[in-house]
């Protein structure tokens, strides 16, 4: 895959120029990825290290969630934080190609995983007792390995459409990180039929998931009528939880993709929600009202507080 670009790497412009402003991100950024990564890591240990959680379904689906998350921030948040202590912000072509790259795999991934969790949710409320044979070991490893190739086969068409793309001039991105938006403008060609591209891999991909799990949620809320009070309640605070973390991620998402080719100002406010806060809410989200993890959470710090004594 050659491309004709003479770029050798972008400027990014970030989100402030004023070195006061930069210094408070710095700090800002440096506490958002530290809690991001400390409370995704806390969930994937409390599932792994607790038998109970990591047999059911949604736990598991839960923790490769949160892995993903902390995995996702790790493409953007460093190199933010790292470049609002400079006044010249660059990314070579290759380290841009390899973040868009590492955003959509990863972005793509946690797509079909929110799926997958709300087809589990389906599954539980709606067919219980047939909810252990359906959602069993083997269909679960399936559907994180779906998510695996998903997220790759949707990335690699990105990454093939963008190299074909001449970059000769113009190299000042005006964003934190190398988004697809902002680089096809600078590209030295017209990218009408290439914004058409993304827009179906990226924006309508979005929009279709989007759209099923909104079907399948009213679905799950139809059946609710026939649950008592105690089993509505339950089944909503799971439901909640994870109708919550959809919205974050897709209403943003489709407001960036599910439009041609142009940069907004709001476009580096929409990034920072979905990018950047989105992985640092998904664990207050999941274990904020869950009684389960809360206790599990509680048993480890226990166990953690017996083993320290005893040394």
């Amino acid at each position: 895959m050659q491309n004709q670009s003479f770029v050798t790497e972008f400027i990014l412009l970030g989100l402030s120029q004023n070195p006061k402003i930069q210094k408070i991100l710095f700090v800002v950024f440096l506490f958002i990825y530290i809690a991001t990564i400390g409370g995704n890591t806390l969930i994937v240990v409390t599932i792994l290290h607790s038998p109970a959680l990591l047999g059911s379904p949604m736990y598991f689906f839960l923790a490769f969630l949160s892995f993903l998350d902390a995995c996702f921030s790790s493409v953007f948040t460093p190199k933010m934080t790292m470049d609002s202590l400079y006044e010249r912000k660059t990314i070579s072509f290759e380290g841009c190609m390899m973040q868009l790259f590492a955003e959509h795999f990863l972005a793509g991934a946690e797509v079909i995983v929110l799926t997958a969790m709300a087809y589990d949710r389906y599954v539980a409320i709606c067919k219980p007792l047939h909810y252990s044979s359906i959602m069993n070991r083997r269909i679960c490893g399936i559907l994180i390995g779906v998510a695996w190739a998903g997220g790759f086969l949707h990335s690699i068409i990105q990454i093939i459409l963008l190299f074909q793309l001449p970059f000769c001039g113009p190299n000042v991105i005006d964003h934190f990180m190398c988004d697809l938006q902002p680089l096809m403008e600078l590209a030295c060609t017209d990218t009408h039929i290439f914004g058409f591209f993304v827009v179906a891999n990226s924006g309508f991909f979005c929009i279709i998931i989007f759209s099923l799990l909104l079907v399948s949620y009213g679905v799950i809320f139809f059946s609710l009528r026939t649950h008592s009070s105690k089993g509505r309640r339950k089944a909503l605070s799971t439901c909640g939880s994870h109708i919550t973390v959809v919205f974050l991620f897709f209403v943003p998402c489709m407001y960036v993709y599910s439009r041609p080719p142009s940069t907004f100002t709001s476009d580096k406010m929409v990034a920072i929600v979905y990018k950047i806060l989105t992985p640092l809410f998904n664990p207050l989200i999941y274990t904020f009202r869950n009684k389960e993890v809360k206790n599990a959470m509680r048993k480890l710090w226990n166990r953690m507080v017996v083993v320290s004594d005893g040394k």
